[in-house]
């Protein structure tokens, strides 16, 4: 008895199914954004993608990266989270969104990530960098060697904050990749992330990230905005046994942002919703 036909046969069937499932899945969101991909964390399975591959400045979404190198060096000893960090000049130099640090004060190590993840301190970021590698040149060529090790092949970094530089880049794809291990390795990091107010200097400001207060069980991550590239954003939100991480770039403002990222996020839950009943 051959069963190789049959078998072809419900092989084909399958593939079909799932790349009109995914067609449809196309038509539905039609996003108003430069790029985007979902990801099924759990399993792996990417969802949803639409020019993932597209080059494109990070942004503020670089300080996932620049948290990574930072949480891995306290995982390693190498530093401690109440570490005192002294304030150069050139960190607190540093514009764009950031905690008003004062050059020549002192504080710990772990509020200096917390002002990154939770108002995107660009200052912080600078800090963090020169206290971890002894300057910013010295970190961020340990960003990219741990870039390369995730798999980040099309990405570039030239400082730790994401503030515009030439040649400067990434893809929504890369920056999925960045998150997940992100995720997987430094899980208590959401901790922070998912913190709508951050204050320091009696200077309360918020988490940019509005999914927060308006998606049911967003609980992350990061978002970035640069005038050439546009508003960025990696989210993340679990229901039950699923967590899905959806990477939105290039979209021309926050609300558009946002509104995609819901968009995109409810179509997966939906596709999980389907899979399992």
């Amino acid at each position: 008895m051959n069963l190789t036909k049959p078998i072809s046969g419900l092989f084909a069937c399958l593939i079909i199914l799932l790349l009109a499932a995914n067609l449809a899945a196309a038509d539905r969101l039609q996003l108003t954004a430069r790029s985007a991909i979902l990801m099924d964390m759990t399993t792996g399975r990417i969802l949803y993608t639409q020019n993932a591959d597209a080059a494109i400045q990070p942004a503020s979404i670089t300080k996932v990266l620049t948290l990574y190198v930072a949480d891995e060096a306290i995982l390693e000893g190498k530093v401690h989270p109440h570490d005192p960090v002294k304030i150069s000049r050139k960190a607190g130099r540093t514009g764009g969104s950031r905690m008003f640090l004062q050059a020549g004060s002192e504080l710990p190590l772990e509020e200096l990530l917390k002002g990154m993840a939770v108002v995107s301190a660009n200052d912080a970021s600078v800090a963090v960098a020169e206290y971890i590698a002894g300057d910013t040149e010295t970190f961020v060529e340990r960003m990219n060697r741990k870039a390369r090790e995730l798999g980040m092949e099309r990405s570039y970094f030239r400082n730790p904050n994401g503030l515009p530089a030439k040649g400067q880049v990434t893809t929504a794809k890369d920056i999925l990749i960045l998150a997940r291990a992100y995720l997987q390795r430094f899980p208590e990091s959401l901790n922070i992330h998912s913190q709508q107010y951050y204050t320091y200097r009696d200077i309360t400001q918020h988490n940019r990230n509005s999914l927060l207060h308006r998606y049911p069980n967003a609980d992350g991550l990061k978002t970035g905005w640069v005038q050439k590239a546009g508003y960025h954003i990696v989210a993340t939100a679990k229901r039950g046994n699923t967590r899905l991480i959806a990477v939105v770039m290039g979209a021309k403002n926050p609300k558009i942002r946002a509104k995609e990222t819901e968009k995109l996020l409810d179509e997966g839950f939906r596709m999980i919703q389907e899979q399992q009943g």
